[in-house]
């Protein structure tokens, strides 16, 4: 079908031959389009809006193709929620609590550690309430790990246990330091259970020894500190393998210097020997790579993306002192994994070893995926983003090695001879948990079943209204010369759209005035059949009805008039361009006055009447062409505003515009082309004469402004010296001892007025210069160093000549006076009225809270080059002006609670000459401008110079006048600066990592790590 402004144009054709009383119902029924083709399904790719026997592309194809159950809800299938055949159970992933699900699966992979814990006494056995709450740490891992071995889920929710332990669940924390402190709270817990068997159960799993042994260099006395271990912290940076990472561990350390050893034998400090002995190793041998290490030079932990290879089987035997018979081979069980390359993001995982199937398998928070072929598999756990300087190739395992950059803790299990007996590897559930898990199971089969039956009843649902919309849809298009009616196309779109309910038919916004379908909605509707609207009133109802009498003739016939104006518009338009151009002499005397402005836009003024008509906007605004009040107001000259032909040369007594030169004269013949399509336009003949009153008052303005020139001209000249600012007397400079001068709020915007475009200055006020109780507001400080730019001193001649020629509300003086004492003699000053020091200090505070409360600042950043030169002393950039250039320093502001100098107090202080300061900052080079708030800390500081300036926040050394800044928690309104203030920056050495530098966007506020948790007994 073509296109919509196709179609447009082909239902109005025929105005171009028919004149609107000639319009016949054929003529109708194509301006409603009526009898266009209707569309077949396939040969329209979207519904043709512009026609309205289209019925393609309005949402059938979801009704008319193959049923798909799966359209008919929204609800996934409950069984993907459900645990596949042995596998095992993952845990919801809180937030950023993916470090606690590894070590959960861990741990619970650990057969000895899940007995033991199953057999700890719970006094909720005997509960019989549905809703069990565990109170205990012990409590919350029996009933988790009970959930994870037999629940039915795919995956179970560890908030209780979190909630217990009281982790922010937004925050991800050292996962290392979680292994230590949960198991060392686990033993806390269970040293009060009353077997012995359980209390010693984290010592028994996890429990190694060694000793510290110093050995003198002196006399060879060996002292050794036995110590336990519960997981061995293998050093790897430097080191490729974990042989080496232990060797390490265990290797001889020199004592000498300032570490010399206190030796019990010589009685003083002797240089020794001090190394690590291993004694005896727990059954699963916890070892843990330290991948996160404290950086000195940032100050901020970071991650080694180093590559350590680590066998399946370890013997331990090498390393081990004493005790041949203990097995020391141990098999690889777990592998916990770090992905991402900085210490304070990324993602934790596990690969964990089932220790019934020798299976390895992959617990990633929900989801569980096993390794094939009975192999560890670390896969793309290794592909972590890199940075260029750290990238490296990936070294090649030999046969029962894997290799690893993102394994951070490697659990290892001794090898046991391979036994028969079930009960070894099998763990039963207590029975009282059983029931709890059973209670879970029965809640998630009744959550399962219910939606089931919901999503039974949707399909259901949803087949009924397929086969009762497929029905309904075949009945839709209308045949020729059958009944039909208009129903609108969105509603029909909604009504095929099953996510959206069906409201009742409203066909009011489709309405013409005269109560009848519109011919321009017809485009936004749809012909239908009469039995199909039928159908759908009487299930849906709405209203009113639109059927083929609805069709309004009154509406076509304005529409072909309408037409057929603009066709004759383009004519006209051409004719009377041409006619105005041809000069017409002002001795015809039959000519007619147009507005430029009108002549301008009268084409376009048309075509807005005849718009309005077209669009039937039968809801005046009281501005149509020809009508409205003639005002000449701030819409004259602007085209845009326009509203009223020729209203651009009516004046505001309604009269002929007296500015001739906005209007134009011209011929009666263009006139009466014009006047026929703005018959209530204002008429003004060649003869017509302009507005008398307007005369008047034109002349009067010029009569005044001829006087107000004379007497500002007149005012400048008896204040030469005061109008150029020259000549004038100071306060440093006073002319003579016992004499007085005065004081005049004055504005440069009076003093440099034009007097031929201004009226003359008529008074002077005053009384801005002093405060709500008549007190003089400025200090002498205050006028020498030039804050009081708006205050001017005035000659004894000059008062005489303002106070003749002006009205000042309320004269001010200043008085100079000697006053001897035993001393000397010292000049003194006094002013009238006195000076109100209650104002003056509130002022002063005001003005010093404003500098300590602020938003959206500019401060200043000037880098410190190497020499401790600041780049201040280079030359200013060339933007800044040579005046600027040469200026010389502002002077300091002044400390909170400094008061200004009294008139009074001026002999004791040395006379200074004023300096006019500038207030426009000099931009050098190297320094950047900030936008900063009081309230905004030094760290956030920091991180915005990082952008600026490309200086981490560990490398900047910030000082503001002299002074360093270094706490990062203080807010910027506390140490002092202020807006336009300058910090110094002194950048160290960069470091050449930068994953360090990924760290610093990582860290905004201090680490807290466990603090405040059920870890550290809180």
């Amino acid at each position: 079908m073509a296109p919509r402004l196709q179609l447009e144009k082909a239902a109005w054709r025929w105005v171009e031959t028919v004149k609107p009383e000639e319009i016949g119902p054929e003529h109708i029924d194509l301006a409603y389009r009526v009898n266009l083709p209707a569309c077949k399904r396939g040969t329209c790719r979207r519904n043709c809006k512009g026609n309205p026997n289209c019925l393609v592309g309005i949402g059938e194809q979801a009704w008319l193709g193959e049923i798909d159950e799966n359209a008919f809800h929204n609800i996934d299938d409950p069984n993907s929620e459900r645990r596949d055949k042995n596998t095992f159970v993952g845990l919801t992933n809180l937030g950023a609590t993916c470090y606690v699900n590894t070590f959960l699966q861990v741990w619970f992979h650990n057969l000895e550690l899940r007995r033991s814990l199953y057999q700890c006494h719970n006094s909720r056995k005997i509960q019989t309430s549905t809703n069990y709450e565990p109170q205990s740490i012990c409590e919350h891992l029996q009933y988790l790990f009970a959930l994870l071995q037999n629940s039915n889920r795919k995956y179970i929710d560890p908030s209780g246990l979190v909630k217990a332990l009281g982790l922010d669940t937004g925050q991800q924390q050292d996962a290392q330091e979680f292994s230590k402190l949960f198991l060392s709270l686990l033993e806390d817990t269970l040293s009060k259970q009353k077997s012995t068997n359980l209390q010693n159960v984290i010592q028994r799993q996890f429990c190694g020894q060694f000793s510290y042994v110093t050995v003198c260099n002196e006399c060879g006395r060996s002292s050794a500190l036995p110590s336990r271990f519960y997981e061995l912290e293998l050093n790897i940076q430097g080191h490729k393998n974990l042989t080496e990472c232990v060797t390490e561990f265990l290797k001889e350390e020199k004592l000498d210097g300032e570490n010399r050893y206190f030796c019990e034998s010589c009685q003083t400090k002797q240089s020794a020997t001090r190394r690590i002995r291993l004694h005896s190793l727990p059954p699963t041998l916890n070892l843990q790579l330290m991948r996160f290490v404290f950086d000195r030079q940032t100050g901020h932990k970071k991650k080694l993306n180093t590559f350590i290879s680590f066998p399946e089987q370890l013997d331990m035997g090498p390393f081990l002192e004493g005790k041949q018979d203990q097995k020391c081979v141990y098999e690889l069980s777990a592998v916990l994994i770090h992905r991402g390359i900085s210490a304070y993001s990324g993602h934790y995982i596990a690969h964990v070893k089932d220790a019934r199937t020798g299976d390895w398998y992959k617990f990633n928070d929900e989801e569980i995926e096993k390794m094939e072929g009975k192999k560890l598999q670390l896969g793309i756990e290794e592909d972590i983003a890199e940075t260029v300087k750290s990238q490296t190739r990936k070294p090649k395992c030999s046969k029962g090695y894997h290799c690893s950059r993102n394994a951070y803790m490697l659990v290892y299990k001794v090898q046991e001879e391979e036994s028969s007996d079930p009960s070894r590897t099998n763990v039963e559930v207590p029975a009282f948990l059983q029931r709890l898990v059973d209670q879970d199971n029965h809640k998630f089969e009744e959550w399962c079943s219910e939606m089931a039956d919901m999503r039974k009843q949707s399909v259901d649902k949803g087949k009924a209204k397929h086969e009762e919309v497929k029905e309904l849809y075949e009945l839709l298009p209308a045949k020729d010369g059958e009944p039909y009616e208009f129903i609108p196309l969105e509603w029909l779109k909604k009504w095929l759209d099953d996510s959206t309910a069906t409201k009742e038919i409203d066909n009011s916004f489709f309405l013409c005035s005269h109560g009848k379908l519109h011919p321009d909605k017809v485009a936004e509707s749809k012909r239908v059949s009469l039995q199909a609207a039928e159908l759908l009133y009487e299930r849906y109802s709405g209203g009113p009805r639109l059927d083929g009498s609805s069709l309004c003739r009154e509406c076509v016939s304005q529409r072909c008039r309408v037409l057929r104006l603009k066709n004759q518009l383009s004519e006209d338009y051409k004719e009377v361009s041409n006619m105005v151009k041809r000069t017409l002499s002002k001795q015809c005397g039959d000519g007619y006055w147009v507005g430029k402005t009108s002549l301008r836009s009268w084409r376009q003024l048309a075509l807005d009447q005849l718009e309005e008509d077209e669009h039937e906007t039968k809801h005046s605004n009281g501005q149509t062409n020809g009508q409205g009040p003639h005002t000449n107001n701030n819409k004259e000259g602007n085209e845009d505003e326009m509203k009223t032909f020729n209203e651009d040369i009516v004046c505001s007594h309604a009269g002929l515009s007296i500015l001739e030169t906005e209007r134009k004269l011209v011929s009666p013949e263009v006139w009466t082309k014009l006047r026929a399509y703005f018959p209530k336009a204002p008429e003004f003949t060649q003869n017509q004469e302009p507005c008398q009153q307007c005369l008047t008052l034109e002349q009067e303005e010029k009569d005044n402004e001829a006087v107000s020139k004379m007497m500002a001209l007149d005012q400048k000249n008896q204040l030469l010296n005061l109008f150029n600012e020259k000549n004038r007397p100071t306060l440093a400079k006073w002319p003579q001892v016992d004499t007085e001068m005065r004081v005049m709020h004055v504005r440069k915007l009076i003093l440099k007025i034009t007097p031929t475009k201004s009226s003359p200055v008529s008074n002077v006020g005053n009384t801005l210069l002093l405060c709500p109780h008549g007190g003089f507001m400025f200090t002498y400080d205050s006028l020498i160093s030039g804050d009081a730019q708006h205050i001017a001193l005035l000659w004894p001649s000059e008062w005489e000549v303002i106070s003749r020629l002006f009205i000042v509300d309320q004269p001010i003086s200043i008085h100079c006076f000697k006053e001897t004492t035993s001393s000397g003699s010292t000049t003194q000053y006094t002013t009238q009225p006195d000076l109100c020091w209650e104002c003056r200090e509130s002022f002063l505070f005001q003005q010093q809270r404003d500098l300590r409360e602020y938003t959206q600042a500019t401060i200043y950043i000037r880098k410190v080059i190497e020499d401790k030169r600041m780049i201040k002393e280079a030359a200013p950039e060339l933007n800044a002006s040579s005046s600027e250039a040469e200026e010389e320093k502002e002077e300091q502001p002044k400390v909170d609670g400094e008061r200004d100098p009294d008139f009074s107090q001026v002999s004791k202080m040395k006379h200074r000459r004023g300096i006019r300061r500038s207030t426009r900052h000099r931009k050098l080079r190297g320094e950047k401008a900030l936008i900063v708030s009081a309230n905004q800390t030094l760290k956030e500081l920091k991180i915005q110079i990082m952008h600026a300036f490309s200086v981490a926040p560990f490398d900047q050394n910030l000082s503001i006048d002299g002074k360093s800044l270094t706490d990062d928690s203080a807010t910027l309104g506390s140490l002092g600066v202020i807006p336009e203030s300058i910090i110094c920056l002194k950048a160290d050495e960069p470091i050449a990592d930068y994953a360090a530098m990924d760290d610093v966007y990582q860290v905004r506020m201090p680490e807290e790590g466990f603090k405040g948790t059920g870890l550290l007994g809180h």
